[in-house]
């Protein structure tokens, strides 16, 4: 079955940098889009929360589109974080992101608010009423504090079009066999955690929107296509070996400890904008530690 749309196996969603005056660093998010795309991405989010969404203005993350869509060409897709708590702040941010030649759009369950089902179905209507391009749903309960059902993301399936996958960021698996076998065949589903990408590979997901793609972006590339050719085995054990660093970047605040480790790669800086802090270092030994045994 063809996906209505296929932003490719491996999403990474890629680190905002930031110069020491905590400026984002355009130059930075140059480098580091080219060094993704040489390193395995299909795909690269910008404005996630690896991102630090939070912390940008629109305008800064309109400007950060701009910069890695020159940067990359046509090297790999840009999908575009637009999402709100408000309704009609996403609308606005979904046109402009639209208009700034994104390929595809990711849009975040609302957060803070609590709404119910019934809500998400009409916030993320007028969402997809809203532009032509590709619509990824952001599923992500421990920052939002809900859960989007499986029936409520079939439903915005099978109404809209370019509502075209999902991002699945909760380690229930029987949730994602719902949303799977409730929803249209050509309807995608991306774990949102590199560690669930075999488990949810193993269930009929698509791929992974990755923060670890940053270091071994080939490695995960390589695991989800030795799955999908049967070698099972080879998966497992490419999966295994990557389990350490995929926890040990989640040590502290994503992006945090990323970051720290594109910083000792020489790739960007490790600076992050407040309320988030730097690791101190005996917490950097124990990443980079990981990281180099892994390598």
């Amino acid at each position: 079955m063809t996906l209505r749309y296929n932003a490719g196996e491996v999403i990474t969603a890629m680190a905002t940098p930031f110069t020491k005056d905590l400026e984002v660093d355009y130059k930075g998010a140059e480098i580091l889009a080219a060094h993704l795309v040489e390193t395995g991405t299909d795909c690269i989010l910008i404005a996630g929360t690896t991102g630090e969404s939070p912390t940008l203005t629109h305008a800064e993350e309109l400007e950060l589109l701009k910069i890695v869509k020159k940067a990359i060409g046509n090297k790999a897709k840009i999908l575009m974080g637009a999402g709100s708590n408000c309704t009609k702040t996403a609308v606005e941010m979904t046109k402009e992101v639209t208009k700034a030649g994104a390929d595809a759009i990711l849009s975040v369950v609302p957060y803070y608010n609590k709404p119910f089902q019934e809500g998400l179905v009409e916030h993320f209507s007028k969402i997809a009423e809203a532009t032509n391009l590709p619509i990824v749903l952001y599923n992500i309960p421990s920052r939002t504090g809900i859960n989007m059902n499986p029936g409520t993301i079939a439903e915005l399936a099978y109404k809209f079009d370019n509502i075209v996958a999902v991002k699945q960021s909760n380690a229930n698996l029987d949730l994602v066999t719902e949303i799977i076998s409730k929803c249209p065949d050509d309807f995608a589903v991306y774990s949102g955690d590199d560690s669930l990408t075999l488990p949810m590979l193993s269930l009929g997901a698509h791929g992974v929107v990755s923060v670890a793609s940053h270091l071994i972006g080939k490695q995960i590339n390589e695991m989800i296509a030795e799955f999908k050719k049967g070698n099972v085995k080879k998966a497992a054990e490419l999966h295994h070996n990557a389990y350490p660093l995929f926890k040990a970047i989640f040590m502290c605040p994503n992006p945090v400890p990323v970051k720290a480790a594109l910083a000792d790669l020489g790739v960007i800086s490790d600076y992050v904008r407040l309320p988030l802090i730097p690791m101190n270092e005996l917490e950097k030994q124990d990443l980079l530690k990981v990281y180099k045994n892994y390598k």
